[in-house]
């Protein structure tokens, strides 16, 4: 049994408490209803201890205030995309219209079905980064990190679902999914003190992913980190093509963006940390922050949200009908309709260069004979 490691500073609670009072956009004493858990597998990977619950890897959210109700696909030939198109400051480009999206897989244009704009419940898991790595020099950030995932938790829709994962030698869930925005905020209040040195994202980043890998919906990892792993069981290749075939969008926000700009010379960990966080989010359709002054954080979590919560819904039958488990490479484009790409302008007509962010692609089934 892993110890117990909550040390209670009364103070910053109580600090942490009166942010949240002054931030509340709805009434925490009315919390939604909690996730309806699934039945406990034989093996079921859990982490932190006998008394956690695991993300679930499948559910439904039957509370009567939900509303949509995310399921398991019943067609394997179906693939959906969440799309969002970013403007340069990070704002969502809205009303593009259907015909002007063009979706590639492994390089073969695909017959699209339909274009929405997303409008189901959002699924989101907060993965912080919680050990005594490097934490001299982000201790002095954590405070204003912490209240802005408050912020941003308290931001989300009664019907979006939350959970709070820490980790350092393993994942811990301190609060599985749920509408309960007090169960939210009591689980970051318990992050104050580290215990370990340690700090293996690779492990818990994928643990998080794959749990959350058949869920229906809208659904992201917001991964507040160093970047720095220290002894993960996986590598970062293996890394990488599990979250591909997750296909969870990543977005982390970085602990250390204001200590490497004051930095005379960035170590070439931090620089390779970096470089994986960032093809942690292209790759997966998620987007990488790193902060570098302390009002900047407040722009994170509201271009997070913008991009979460104003997105494309894409549908098409892939051209390739085989179950035969490979990886489909996935490309969107925005053409016009000679095919050309499809030119952009601001307000005052001026062109704009944009990003379009979804996953890279998606494991095909596999029949088993």
């Amino acid at each position: 049994m892993r110890p117990v490691r909550i040390v209670v500073y009364v103070i910053a609670l109580a600090a942490l408490g009166s942010y949240a009072a002054a931030q509340d956009q709805g009434p925490l004493n009315e919390p939604g209803q909690p996730v309806a858990k699934p039945k406990k597998p034989a093996d079921s990977g859990q982490p932190g201890g006998t008394d956690q619950t695991p993300i679930p890897s499948q559910y439904k959210r039957n509370s009567p205030e939900s509303g949509s109700v995310p399921t398991f696909k019943s067609d394997v030939d179906i693939v959906t995309l969440d799309v969002a198109v970013i403007a340069p400051n990070g704002q969502f480009i809205p009303g593009i219209p259907a015909g002007n999206f063009r979706v590639l897989e492994d390089n073969v244009p695909q017959q699209i079905r339909k274009v929405d704009m997303a409008q189901a419940p959002l699924t989101v898991a907060l993965v912080v980064e919680f050990s005594n790595n490097y934490q001299q020099l982000y201790n002095w950030t954590w405070f204003v990190t912490m209240q802005m995932m408050w912020t941003f938790a308290n931001s989300l829709r009664p019907d979006d679902y939350c959970a709070v994962v820490a980790y350092d030698m393993k994942p811990e869930i301190l609060t599985d999914f749920t509408t309960d925005k007090m169960k939210i905020q009591e689980a970051l209040q318990r992050l104050q003190i580290p215990a370990w040195h340690e700090a293996n994202m690779f492990d818990a980043v994928v643990d998080t992913a794959e749990r959350m890998s058949t869920i229906e919906g809208r659904k992201a990892i917001i991964l507040i980190t160093t970047g720095v792993d220290t002894f993960s069981k996986l590598t970062y290749d293996q890394t990488r093509k599990r979250l591909q075939e997750a296909g969870v969008p990543i977005y982390p926000v970085s602990l250390l963006g204001m200590q490497q700009e004051m930095m005379a010379s960035v170590p070439v960990g931090l620089l390779q940390a970096n470089n994986e966080l960032n093809t942690f989010a292209r790759e997966t359709g998620g987007r990488s922050f790193y902060p570098k002054f302390e009002a900047e954080y407040r722009g994170v979590f509201n271009d997070i949200r913008q991009a979460l919560g104003n997105q494309y819904v894409i549908t098409y039958s892939p051209s390739n009908r085989a179950h035969d488990g490979t990886f489909r490479k996935i490309k969107v484009e925005l053409v016009d309709p000679g095919g050309h790409p499809l030119p952009i302008k601001d307000q005052k007509g001026k062109p704009i260069k944009y990003a379009i962010l979804t996953k890279s692609g998606y494991k095909a089934p596999h029949e088993v004979e």
